[in-house]
């Protein structure tokens, strides 16, 4: 049996799957980031009960549906919101609060580094948060073994081995996707500018398919607070949920593309080769294979939408999940632009359209037509219109033709009204595949059972063994709504400026 966990933002999620790919049992528990001390955050005390209440649901799932113990593993997969900043000892234990993707603080290291390096460098990447320690001499330097992800924290208590999935590390330091490893010249670039070698204090970055490690005793003992839980199953490298949405959705060929949407949303666009220039608010990163990517990183997506639904919930009285489907749907009879309603979804702070502190609003003139439709269609705009901003940076400029984009992630579960808002929003068709509830846990394990089956290129084994029998409907952009979006981003555009004044009043 094959075990695959993610670390979400707002869940962490189990997945055990048999030798075909096939979800025997899930586990899960639910935790939310706060924000402390300038900076969001998990504590580590969470990061481990949330490992051992998730892995104890799956048990308790298993053992329901098969009247089985659970005991041990073929091989397991660790995945986690990719980016942020963990600064470990000599011993491995945290020096330093872990600052988490939503992080805006080290925006200034690292447009500097963007400058030095040639190189998009954004700032919830593991190198900023580590420049701008360095720049200001924080206490705890000196004590500095290893700088980590939170896939890779995890990965290392489970198997005392320091080591990435490129995928994940290609949001460390910018990675050689010749060389699959750090970029030699931006690496001699960063040890003139600080003494620091990214090679020895960065985790080694290894290809999907490569042994990672074998669960320790200790790791055992962690994962499942029982006892129950043998040793000694390989680990596959630990990726981020870029690169476990790519593999969910099948998208690690060139010119194939997925948008996963959750608290936070980005799009992926597997590139034939790079990208002429540096696009600020574009990254490049690689799929678990190393090939190179751009990606399209937004911080806010759905969390406005669940605040608005909640509250829609209390008001009526009704299940907060019913209120989606609903709501959703009504949003169909809004106007394509909305009727002049404008909604901004930023809970925390965007490197796109450069705003560094969250303040989310709703804005209309007085002529604007405001009933409940245009407000939901305003919301669910919103959601995906930083990200169309991010990708009108490079798509045309760079004639990149993206056939068809997979989705997923929990937008999608509601019929396909989100699906046909992004086909208009990317203007292009967008797919959802019927694994796509399965997600990046899923995903994770498939990356896990590769590490056992490692005789194809990732590309060929996902077509061939995993997605042969895959089913998938297919949303095309609708020309009237293409429209509406553009006349809503442009006014969205208008309106953060707006945002901006109130952060700084």
């Amino acid at each position: 049996m094959i075990l695959g966990i993610e670390l979400g933002s707002t869940r962490i999620k189990a997945a055990l799957t048999d030798r075909s790919a096939k979800i025997l049992a899930q586990g899960f528990c639910e935790w939310e980031n706060r924000f402390e001390n300038g900076i969001w955050t998990y504590s580590y005390g969470q990061i481990i009960s949330g490992l051992q209440t998730c892995y104890k649901r799956l048990k308790a799932d298993y053992k329901a549906k098969t009247g089985e113990a659970l005991t041990r593993f073929s091989a397991i997969g660790v995945s986690a919101m990719m980016h942020g900043f963990i600064a470990l000892d000599k011993n491995g234990k945290p020096l330093a609060p872990f600052k988490t993707w939503r992080c805006g603080d080290a925006e200034p290291a690292a447009k500097e580094l963007t400058k030095l390096f040639n190189y998009p460098v954004p700032a919830r990447w593991t190198v900023a948060h580590l420049y701008k320690a360095i720049k200001e001499k924080a206490g705890f330097l000196p004590h500095i073994k290893t700088v980590t992800t939170l896939a890779g924290y995890v990965h290392f208590l489970l198997t005392d081995k320091n080591v990435l999935g490129v995928g994940d590390a290609s949001g460390v330091f910018p990675v050689d996707p010749l060389t699959k490893n750090y970029d030699k010249k931006c690496a001699e670039i960063f040890f003139e500018l600080t003494g620091t070698d990214v090679y020895k204090i960065f985790p080694q970055p290894l290809c999907a398919g490569e042994c990672a490690g074998r669960l320790t005793p200790d790791g055992a003992r962690l994962l499942d607070a029982d006892g129950d839980l043998q040793d000694g199953a390989l680990l596959c490298p630990p990726e981020g949920d870029a690169g476990t949405g790519m593999v969910a959705t099948n998208s690690v060929k060139p010119l194939t593309g997925n948008v996963s949407a959750g608290t936070s949303v980005f799009s992926m666009a597997v590139l034939e080769k790079p990208l002429s220039k540096v696009y600020e608010g574009v990254d490049i990163v690689t799929t678990p294979a190393g090939a190179p990517v751009a990606m399209v990183h937004c911080n806010n997506c759905s969390s406005e939408i669940n605040a608005w639904i909640g509250l829609f919930a209390e008001v009526c009285g009704s299940d907060k999940n019913l209120m989606y489907g609903r709501l959703f749907e009504l949003s169909l009879t809004g106007d394509a632009d909305c009727g002049g309603v404008v909604a901004c979804n930023y809970v925390s702070g965007e490197n796109i359209t450069d705003v560094e502190k969250g303040a989310p609003f709703v804005m209309r003139k007085s002529e604007s037509s405001f009933n409940l439709a245009n407000f939901m269609r305003a919301q669910l705009y919103s959601a995906f219109a930083t990200l169309k901003m991010g990708n009108d940076l490079f798509i045309k400029r760079e004639k990149i033709k993206i056939e068809k984009y997979y989705a997923h992630g929990g937008l999608f579960k509601t019929g396909c009204v989100c699906q046909s808002y992004l086909a208009a929003t990317l203007n292009t068709p967008v797919a959802v595949m019927s694994t796509a509830g399965e997600g990046g846990a899923w995903g994770m394990a498939v990356l896990a059972l590769y590490a056992l089956d490692n005789c194809l290129p990732l590309e060929i084994y996902l077509e061939s063994r995993i997605f042969a029998s895959c089913t998938q409907s297919v949303v095309n952009p609708d020309c009237k709504t293409v429209r509406g979006v553009n006349a809503y981003t442009k006014k969205l555009k208008r309106a953060i400026k707006a945002e901006k004044v109130f952060n700084n009043a």
